[in-house]
């Protein structure tokens, strides 16, 4: 097997987002901001560190805000470079460096995360790549997904991304049967979709992060629909282990399931707490509120 170095991100972006409903009735969930920057923008920076340039989107209805997003806003700046807002205006500029290159394909149909990833299959071709969750937003001095690419590098086997849940959430992930190899490295010697507690191999969960080598798209064709009519993800890895080894990496940093309104929420108290334009102010805040929290909670 090739080490080719890995140059593709794939994100999955057309789900309906209901959790967030009605704030994502007419918006994309991954648009959803953490303080002043949206949670797609975050996922896209972090597979920008990793060293990688092509950005695929799997969208699908409703999804044009994203593209908007990352495409140039002529009249945007020009407002902005008439009324001399100089620094706003770099910002804006900033959103998607010049080296990165969009793409966007079309889930026509809610099959599931398999499907959304085998739809990029024609636009990453035979070569490693990446998938990013933007519903995950992980906060780490090295990002996770360089982190990952760094170990698919030094052994070239796909890598998925664990960290330990709580054993009452098993139900809530793909969770993997591990055998140590190293500090935060385990092979994967199984891997089940959402199983109760007590049929959960582990506690090590699969959050969004993924590195595949090409021949996961070969499994997800031949995945047949399990619950809900979907394509797990998880059913095709647990395919592809079977023939290659796949990797289980702790990844170090402190992720927020942005997917959920209390994940989301303390993702912004945190970002918030660290904006350099607010954190003082905003801690003041924080400072005022807490005895007034604690008051209604007691009181609840």
């Amino acid at each position: 097997m090739t080490k080719t170095k890995i140059r593709k991100a794939v994100f999955p972006v057309a789900g309906l987002g209901t959790r967030f409903l009605p704030a994502t009735k007419a918006s994309p969930k991954e648009m959803l901001p953490i303080v002043d920057k949206p949670l797609i923008q975050y996922a896209v920076e972090e597979a920008a560190a990793a060293g990688i340039t092509e950005m695929i989107f799997v969208t699908g209805r409703g999804k044009q805000a994203i593209e908007d997003h990352f495409d140039k806003a002529y009249e945007l700046e020009a407002e902005l470079a008439a009324r001399g807002k100089v620094k706003l205006l770099t910002e804006v500029r900033s959103l998607f460096p010049k080296d990165l290159h969009c793409s966007y394909v079309r889930q026509s149909e809610a099959l599931g995360l398999g499907h959304a990833v085998l739809c990029a299959k024609s636009l990453v071709g035979d070569e490693p790549f990446a998938v990013l969750l933007a519903d995950d937003l992980i906060d780490a001095d090295v990002p996770a997904l360089k982190q990952m690419v760094e170990l698919y590098e030094q052994h070239g086997s796909s890598v998925v991304g664990v960290q330990n849940v709580p054993l009452d959430q098993t139900h809530q992930y793909g969770v993997i049967h591990p055998q140590p190899l190293g500090v935060r490295i385990h092979r994967v010697d199984g891997i089940v979709e959402k199983p109760q507690p007590k049929d959960a191999p582990s506690t090590l969960g699969v959050v969004g992060r993924y590195v595949f080598t090409p021949e996961i798209f070969d499994y997800l064709e031949n995945t047949k629909p399990g619950a809900g009519g979907e394509i797990q993800l998880t059913d095709a890895i647990a395919a592809l282990l079977r023939d290659q080894q796949v990797l289980g990496y702790e990844f170090r940093g402190q992720r927020y399931d942005c997917g959920s309104k209390i994940g989301y929420l303390k993702a912004t108290v945190q970002f918030a707490l660290r904006h350099p334009a607010i954190a003082d102010e905003f801690a003041e805040y924080l400072a005022d509120v807490r005895p007034e929290v604690a008051v209604r909670k007691v009181g609840a």
